[in-house]
């Protein structure tokens, strides 16, 4: 996917711009793509003609060169920027993410890493859609970023890794309050999204491939934690590789829990 597409008008003597730009903006590839437009028509007619196309500028000449560059420059880091961004959460992404994690080992600082995701979540959309899937998401990344970015914790960081799974780069002196704090929190709220019907029996039934019900349990909450230690970790796949551990320690128990290397901790709701 090109970063952006920019189109000078005047160069264009067999083909008509709204067509470029309706082509561009219909093409899977490209229509995320930010496009500009040059031109000598300096119409109002003209350039709502292009705007309407979903084209993000027009531009009428004259412009400087050094005005145009400027121009180019911000969207361009502007385009870079919300690229390392979740679209649904608006958290930061992989890349922002291994960028933090790589920037505090070089810097060989000591914090906790905590690797959240959740369990049952499959059978959530099962039942209730991808819709509303994605408001459990949202939701997800609330209370995380609630109890992590705190007055007295503003160097922490959350992150949204992709789907339900999310990390958190926390201080080591009070990462089990944060943990304990996001499952009583999630545990409470979680709630909302299920029917009455649902939150009574305590679990959801859904009918697998063949047609059989079976019975999975609400949506609760995984948190693997890495505590990081000047010299302990060489790279951020090490630190990975011990947070899929943990985290999966976490997750095979029943309910909401965070375990912490080999310590397993499970937390009851409310």
């Amino acid at each position: 996917m090109p970063t952006l597409i920019l189109i000078n008008e005047d160069a264009i003597y067999e083909s008509d711009v709204n067509d470029i730009c309706k082509m561009i903006k219909d093409s899977e590839d490209n229509n995320a793509t930010p496009v500009i437009v040059l031109t000598s028509d300096t119409s109002s007619e003209h350039e709502l003609d292009i705007l309407s196309q979903e084209i993000e500028y027009c531009i009428k000449k004259p412009i400087s060169n050094k005005a145009l560059y400027y121009i180019i420059n911000n969207l361009v880091t502007l385009v870079l920027t919300n690229r390392g961004i979740s679209p649904l959460t608006k958290l930061p992404g992989n890349i922002p993410i291994q960028a933090e994690l790589k920037k505090r080992l070089l810097k060989k600082q000591e914090f906790a890493v905590l690797y959240l995701d959740l369990d049952n979540f499959k059978a959530y959309n099962d039942t209730y859609g991808f819709l509303g899937g994605d408001e459990i998401i949202k939701q997800t990344a609330r209370i995380i970023s609630s109890n992590v970015n705190t007055d007295e914790n503003s160097h922490n960081f959350v992150g949204h890794i992709g789907g339900d799974d999310f990390v958190a780069l926390v201080s080591k002196d009070n990462y089990e309050a944060i943990c304990q704090n996001i499952i009583l929190e999630f545990d409470q709220k979680i709630l909302d999204y299920f029917s009455d019907e649902d939150k009574e029996r305590g679990y959801l039934e859904v009918p697998n491939r063949k047609g059989i019900i079976e019975e999975f349990p609400l949506v609760s909450i995984s948190v693997g934690i890495v505590e990081v230690s000047k010299g302990r970790f060489h790279n951020i796949l090490e630190i990975g590789e011990i947070g899929a551990q943990v985290k999966h320690l976490a997750k095979s128990t029943p309910g909401s829990a965070y375990a912490i290397n080999r310590r397993l901790v499970i937390k009851s709701k409310y």
